[in-house]
């Protein structure tokens, strides 16, 4: 039995919610986000929220009956609080700046780099060494913090570069002579 599977996801005033044999669609104060569900698993709209429960009990239908309900629970707090995630950037030099909706990043490369957000993600950078990322997509979020940490990774000897606020950076020892 699944301990996440069980819970049911509470709908909070404000959102409203369109279930179909298939899909979800969720509509709230930071946007519209749906999603369609696996065809082991089913959902149920309740007087508390939603209820997920498995079809049958084959291993995959009890694999799927958790994720459908952790992303139907993602899907509620997207539209009414949001995601977000902060990025530290470390190094001499190693700055970020906004050009309108896109940041404008110098890295330590012969260029600055300029990453332009996708739909539905904001960036706002109010230090020059943090860059915010916010969304209601929580899987879009993280694919875009991922994809600015990518131009520049912390190393392991110095710590510099581009980190998730609050991450360990593993130190190496350098050269001994």
């Amino acid at each position: 039995m699944s301990r996440i599977g069980k819970l049911p996801v509470a709908i909070p005033a404000g959102v409203t919610t369109t279930l179909t044999e298939s899909g979800l669609t969720v509509k709230g104060p930071k946007g519209e986000l749906s999603m369609v569900f696996v065809p082991e698993v089913s959902v149920t709209q309740e007087d508390d929220g939603f209820k997920v429960t498995p079809r049958d009990m084959t291993k995959r239908a009890r694999s799927m009956w958790g994720l459908q309900r952790a992303l139907v629970a993602n899907l509620v707090q997207g539209v009414t609080t949001g995601y977000e995630k902060n990025l530290e950037l470390v190094g001499v030099g190693y700055r970020a700046s906004m050009q309108g909706n896109s940041v404008k990043l110098a890295l330590g490369l012969s260029h600055d780099v300029v990453y332009d957000p996708p739909a539905g993600v904001t960036i706002s950078s109010t230090k020059p060494t943090e860059i915010k990322i916010e969304g209601a997509d929580k899987q879009r979020v993280g694919q875009v913090a991922a994809e600015i940490r990518r131009f520049r990774p912390p190393e392991p000897y110095k710590g510099k570069g581009i980190k998730y606020a609050g991450e360990y950076i593993r130190r190496k020892e350098g050269k001994k002579k």
